[in-house]
This record gives C-alpha cells, structure tokens and sequence, in this order.
C-alpha cells in the first residue's frame, strides 16, 4: 500500500511514520486536507478534534463535505474516509469545541504533535500554550480566508508572517505574553482580495495547500528525526 513512499523514505521511516499519532484541531477546509495526507503517509494514530456538522457551504472547500454527507458530523465522515484508504489506522474522535476548560480531552492522550487548523483564536492560543508546557512539537495554521494563491504559502515561524490578520493577532498575543519559543506556523504571504462581503470568501486551492503543508510539516520532521 506504501510501496511508492517507502521508495522515497525508506522502510525504516514508514516505521516511524507508523509508530507516530497527531492530533488535529479543527476539519474544515485546511484539516480535512491534512488528515488526508497524514492517512495516506502511513501516520499510526489520528485524533480528530471538531464539534461541527456538514453544510452546504462547506462544499466548496473540506474534502469530506459532499451533498451526500450534508448534516452529518465533520469527524465521524474524516473518519470513514481515512479508514478507507488505510484500514490499519487507529482513530480517535474528540467532538467537542475545545477551550481552556477541556482542553485535557486531547492532552490526556499520548501524542507526538498537534496540528492546529481551527479558527478560533481563544482556542489557538491554548493549544500553544499547552504544546509549549508539554514540549510537544505543533504547527498552527493562520488565516487562508480572502486569498487565491497557493504559492505564496510558507512554513514560516510566528514572528515573521505578513498580510495576515489573524497572526497578527497571535504576534501580540506572543509578545504581550513573552512567549519566546519559536511558533511554527503556516501562513500566506499574499495580501487579502478586498470583498464586499461580512462573509470571508475561500478558494479551495488555498486552505487545501496549507492543509497540505502542515501534514508535510509533521511527516518530514518525523522522517528527519
């Protein structure tokens, strides 16, 4: 089922892989393409983390949303899906909106490294925090919302990120809080397209590349290691 990657990796490192479990916070459009890449490199052990359901809206851009699973919850189909295409994965489902009083639903858990793709910023803080006490490696997501291009995507640390509302916010938080551990983030570089809208608008090539990058984050550093 690997035969492809171990030509790339090695047999040792499909081992590693393997022997690996990630939390991911948040399944919409960046975590459902994450979860995707995890799975199809033979990571052991997937905790996914989100309370929601399946819209319409969601069609445009997270890989388990389809008409067919509209109202169903966003875990539950991630699950059915990875397990598909790799029936030896171990899953664990958290579907709980996770904030300072239940974050332990995740950290009781013996994980290797985080992804965080939620968008709440109350809670990316927390996650941080926590990574940061318990010495496990992460990578946040920043914002995906109002871009277009894919290309203009980094693994970037915090403190050097542009154009992104969202990490700006983190940046102060960071720096009011004299965090000075380097945060691992992935975040566009591309000035956000102006919209006459309340609503943030997404094009699925963004969301789902930076989705990718965060998976690619953890495979190599697991590699590497």
């Amino acid at each position: 089922m690997f035969d492809r990657l171990e030509n790339v990796i090695g047999s040792e490192n499909i081992d590693k892989l393997s022997s690996k479990t990630v939390a991911v916070v948040g399944l919409g459009g960046v975590g459902s393409y994450t979860v995707e890449m995890l799975a199809r490199n033979n990571i052991g052990k997937i905790i996914l983390v989100d309370f929601d359901t399946i819209d319409l809206s969601n069609i445009n851009r997270q890989i388990e949303a389809l008409h067919s699973t509209i109202g169903h919850k966003k875990n539950e189909e991630l699950k059915v899906r990875i397990l598909d295409i790799n029936p030896n994965l171990e899953v664990l489902l958290i579907d709980e909106f996770i904030n300072s009083d239940n974050i332990d639903l995740i950290f009781k858990n013996n994980i290797d490294y985080l992804i965080d793709a939620c968008d709440t910023v109350s809670t990316k803080k927390c996650l941080i925090l926590e990574c940061i006490k318990r010495n496990i490696k992460f990578i946040s997501c920043m914002g995906t919302g109002n871009k277009l291009n894919p290309s203009l995507l980094s693994i970037t640390t915090l403190d050097k990120t542009i154009y992104d509302r969202l990490a700006k916010i983190l940046r102060k938080w960071a720096k009011d809080n004299k965090i000075n551990k380097k945060i691992m983030v992935v975040s566009s570089s591309e000035q956000p397209i102006k919209i006459n809208s309340k609503t943030i608008g997404s094009c699925s090539v963004v969301p789902s590349s930076a989705g990718i990058l965060c998976a690619s984050f953890v495979i190599n550093d697991i590699i590497k290691s």
